[in-house]
């Protein structure tokens, strides 16, 4: 009876822990400012932290005394209510873990050549600076040096043929906070000039503190494409001052397509991208709009830039052919059985990372360079290109990778 009790309560705790954490992913999905939501972390630390011992105390030895002796029949009705909510968290929790480890890629999915590259190695240190979160830097098993270089085939059955071998290399989450230095992100735009894309981009999530801008001239501003390189800001560049970081990217030959378009005549035919920093700041872009003035009238190949993948319903409704995002960062910490468990968007994990096929979007979510917290488990930071072949349908069931 002490185990089979001990084992029932350890699910419910489970339960009641993946209920706080949904609200917590969701709260964090909002334009909620970040004074408010640094107490809703805070609170969450100490809930999670402290909820093993008090149902230890008030369920297991007190109270019902379920680990001693005690039986469920004696527990308050209204207790067992809140029970019965556990009960359904930890059904989310198995459900999130089974749908983590059986997923498969949509049939878009070509190839994906992947390798883990140790930028501290290459650098001969470790590139740490004295910003915030240096204890997360020595956890054992952190792999916030262990870049992930990978180059992905897609087949998009709207990509035009002449275009058939376009390559982008996706950036996204870079956080220059101070933690890691900036060694670290010059060492990852070298690896990512050596991919020769034809287009670069970047989603968001740049600073965590203003100061560092200045080193985007010997970062993201040394790095160049043949059709150009194209940026949008996110959540944490909203905390701070956004104006200043569009600048000094602009002036470094980026351009910013948040909330608008840029149309682009490639080989015949019309590149559309557009960009949203929904729901923090702006206003999704217009590509009918832009669609109407592209030359000759033919159909537009509609690439979208959005921070948060939360925005794909609207991509769908606009018929983006391919959608890019970061920002959830793959959870970061990965656990063996359970997959991701932090992902701050109303989906939860169910957009952590990787690819999706919604017709007639592809959207592909990166897990990102870095983080405000420099903590990797499982989930390596990651540099992508992404090689986009026309061809048959890429319909499919849309799965994670």
């Amino acid at each position: 009876m002490f185990w089979t009790n001990a084992l029932i309560l350890l699910a419910l705790l489970a339960g009641q822990i993946e209920l706080i954490v949904m609200l917590v992913n969701r709260l964090h999905a909002l334009p909620l400012p970040s004074w408010l939501l640094r107490p809703v972390r805070h609170l969450h630390d100490a809930v999670v932290v402290g909820l093993p011992f008090a149902w230890f105390w008030l369920l297991g030895l007190r109270g019902p005394s379920l680990l001693v002796g005690g039986t469920w029949s004696s527990i308050h009705a209204a207790l067992i209510g809140y029970l019965a909510l556990c009960g359904l968290g930890t059904v989310c929790l198995v459900g999130s873990a089974l749908t983590y480890h059986f997923q498969r890629p949509p049939q878009a999915q070509l190839s994906n050549h992947s390798r883990l590259v140790d930028v501290a190695d290459r650098l001969g240190f470790r590139p740490l600076g004295n910003g915030p979160y240096q204890l997360l830097t020595r956890v054992p098993g952190n792999q916030l040096f262990q870049l992930d270089v990978s180059e992905k085939e897609y087949r998009l059955p709207s990509l035009p043929s002449a275009w058939d071998g376009l390559s982008i290399v996706h950036l996204t989450d870079l956080h220059f906070h101070g933690t890691l230095d900036r060694p670290y992100y010059e060492e990852v735009m070298r690896l990512a000039a050596d991919m020769a894309p034809d287009l670069v981009v970047f989603t968001g999530d740049l600073l965590d503190n203003q100061r560092l801008v200045e080193w985007l001239p010997a970062t993201l501003g040394k790095l160049r494409a043949a059709m150009g390189c194209y940026f949008i800001l996110g959540n944490h560049d909203w905390y701070l001052e956004p104006a200043p970081i569009r600048r000094q990217l602009t002036e470094l030959g980026w351009r910013d397509v948040a909330a608008t378009t840029v149309t682009i005549a490639h080989h015949g035919h019309n590149l559309v991208i557009g960009g949203t920093e929904r729901p923090w700041m702006g206003s999704h872009p217009d590509f009918n709009t832009a669609i109407g003035r592209a030359l000759g009238g033919s159909k537009s190949f509609k690439l979208l830039l959005s921070h948060t993948p939360d925005n794909l319903p609207w991509a769908r409704r606009a018929g983006v052919d391919l959608m890019l995002s970061g920002h959830n960062h793959g959870g970061q910490v990965v656990l063996p059985l359970v997959g991701p468990i932090y992902s701050p968007s109303l989906y939860g994990c169910h957009y952590a990372a990787g690819v999706f096929w919604r017709e007639p979007t592809l959207l592909y979510v990166s897990r990102g360079i870095s983080g405000k917290h420099p903590l990797r488990l499982g989930c390596p930071p990651e540099l992508t290109k992404l090689v986009l072949r026309a061809g048959e349908s890429a319909s499919s069931p849309s799965f994670n990778t």
